[in-house]
């Protein structure tokens, strides 16, 4: 209920705006979108794509703030019963096309526009992989990449049925893959270990470009 999401997210929200941080609030629903920006967010990120409540989109073309529009299919309930794709990439591209479109036509500037593939949401093992290895034909849509694969699933499909507090080497190796495909942000759960992950990452590209004397 928006009473229960609103109530648990906002007193957060307000701490960490105190503080100095952007906040990014992970809601599909309107009421709370409201509330999450009056109390500091900076950032709403809809799992819809503005699909799951109609007033979503008014609320964000007022505000001004950015959004991260995800791809999913499915209902979450039972999306991952048995996803199906004819080919995984092409219909994403298509689907957050559209949704980018709805977004625009809603009033939402398309520099506010973040396009999230939906890594784990309504899809297998192999789709996730094949997601990751192509991501990078995702900058057609001309809108920032937000990828988060940090814990998810598929790593602990790859790993032995590693459970999640297990899976800092596979999410260190989804963010790595990201990057490379030139994702903008990567959501994860181990920031230190990330970033200093990234950053020998990017020591080692820029080396590799670095011309000889």
């Amino acid at each position: 209920w928006e009473g229960d999401e609103v109530e648990r997210v906002v007193p957060v929200i307000e701490q960490l705006a105190r503080g100095g941080a952007a906040v990014s609030v992970d809601t599909r629903k309107s009421e709370v979108m409201t509330a999450a920006l009056g109390a500091g967010a900076r950032l709403i990120n809809d799992v819809s794509a503005l699909t799951f409540d109609p007033r979503s989109a008014e609320v964000v073309a007022a505000s001004g703030a950015p959004i991260i529009l995800m791809h999913h299919q499915g209902d979450p309930a039972t999306m991952q019963d048995a996803p199906r794709y004819d080919d995984v990439l092409v219909e994403i591209y298509l689907w957050l096309e559209e949704r980018v479109a709805a977004a625009e036509a809603a009033g939402i500037a398309r520099s506010n526009i973040l396009v999230d593939p939906g890594f784990g949401f309504g899809k297998t093992v192999a789709h996730n992989l094949e997601l990751m290895n192509g991501l990078a034909m995702l900058h057609g849509l001309g809108c920032p990449i937000v990828l988060g694969a940090s814990r998810k699933r598929t790593i602990g499909a790859l790993s032995g049925e590693a459970p999640a507090h297990q899976r800092l080497g596979g999410s260190i190796a989804f963010a790595l893959k990201a990057a490379e495909q030139g994702a903008q942000i990567v959501r994860v759960h181990d920031v230190v270990e990330t970033v200093q992950a990234l950053k020998i990452w990017r020591g080692l590209r820029d080396q590799a470009l670095t011309p000889r004397p």
